[in-house]
């Protein structure tokens, strides 16, 4: 098998990639993801795939479906640009997904998909429910997410209100190697999948070791299932994106104070595998939940009850839940980082419970 190292951002763009020029259903839709020399959508991940693949045609085929078709000996003209319309981007992706085709989305801060909440609550995830199978939507729509410096409209973590929405799949890969294998398995998901992205895990400049080897070959990472990030046996922390990070962190540092601390990164939200926390909660017996969507109603919430409702008797103390305050995200940095989790607070509360 042969390996690259390759970015976040690098592994979702080789994931899309590979998955269009094997398939010419596929396309990518968004804002600024086909300027000549542009950054590729706002995070790069989209960057030269315009000048490969070009402006869109669309042609029925013998199959009765639609196809996207090159219109020249360029090749394939499958990435395209939409105006500053999220409302357009969702139709659009609908409309073609139902008619088989594979839009891929991206929406240039995951807080403009509440500008997209009618098509993708009530048309996307509903559709294939409401025609008892006959009509599917595999769209897959990218969201980046997180805390950046960047205010209240551009920084919030918003998987929790898509994992409430039955007929959506949310996942939310770490790691390059479940970026590209779960962007594949995502686009070729017969249903809507949401893509969280945390916008500091895109470059590998501000988290380093988000920079890992990737196989060049194709692969797919199967949603539903954990990674056990890192073994132990005194308390387990579930915690996903930039969160699992800094718990990989606080771990190391707590493995020196003779505290053996077992991480788990879910990766996949809906479906959600409660059967690897379940075991290491035998194992360990306490857990802590972190991340960085609000406290209230986020996903560590349904997971602290799931426990509660199923694994009482495994635990030795209180579950113990860190995430961001319940607060608008706020534009001072300062102000910012006291609202998200932080490693030093992860510590702080695993210490704490550590000893209960």
């Amino acid at each position: 098998m042969i390996m690259a190292k390759m970015t976040i951002a690098e592994a979702y763009k080789q994931a899309i990639r590979n998955e269009m020029l094997k398939d010419d259903t596929v396309f990518c839709i968004g804002e600024d993801e086909d300027i000549p020399g542009g950054m590729g959508g706002s995070f790069t991940v989209t960057k030269g795939l315009g000048e490969e693949f070009g402006a869109n045609v669309a042609i029925e085929g013998e199959d009765g479906k639609l196809h996207l078709k090159g219109c020249d000996d360029v090749g394939y003209n499958r990435v395209f640009n939409t105006p500053i319309s999220e409302i357009v981007t969702a139709g659009l992706c609908v409309g073609a997904a139902m008619h088989g085709m594979k839009p891929v989305a991206d929406v240039h801060y995951g807080d403009f998909l509440f500008c997209m909440m009618d098509q993708l609550v009530n048309q996307a995830a509903k559709m294939c429910y409401m025609s008892n199978g006959q009509v599917h939507v595999p769209m897959v729509m990218r969201a980046p997410v997180g805390a950046t410096s960047r205010g209240a409209q551009h920084a919030q973590s918003l998987e929790s209100f898509f994992c409430h929405v039955p007929g959506l799949k949310v996942i939310c890969p770490s790691t390059p190697y479940d970026a590209k294998g779960m962007m594949t398995e995502a686009i070729r998901d017969p249903d809507p999948v949401m893509v969280f992205e945390h916008k500091l895990l895109y470059s590998g400049k501000t988290m380093a070791n988000a920079v890992g080897e990737v196989p060049e070959e194709d692969y797919t990472v199967p949603f539903g299932k954990a990674a056990i990030r890192r073994e132990g046996k005194d308390l387990t922390i579930v915690a996903n994106m930039l969160m699992w990070y800094r718990a990989m962190e606080a771990a190391e540092e707590l493995e020196k104070e003779g505290i053996s601390v077992e991480v788990i990164d879910p990766r996949s939200l809906v479906p959600f595998d409660y059967e690897t926390i379940l075991a290491s909660i035998c194992k360990t017996h306490k857990l802590m939940i972190v991340h960085e969507d609000h406290y209230t109603g986020g996903w560590g919430a349904t997971l602290g009850s799931y426990v509660a409702e199923n694994a009482i008797m495994d635990l030795d103390a209180p579950i113990v839940r860190l995430a961001a305050l319940d607060t608008p995200i706020p534009f001072s940095p300062k102000l910012e980082n006291y609202v998200v989790p932080s490693t030093a607070g992860i510590l702080e509360a695993a210490r704490k419970l550590a000893k209960m």
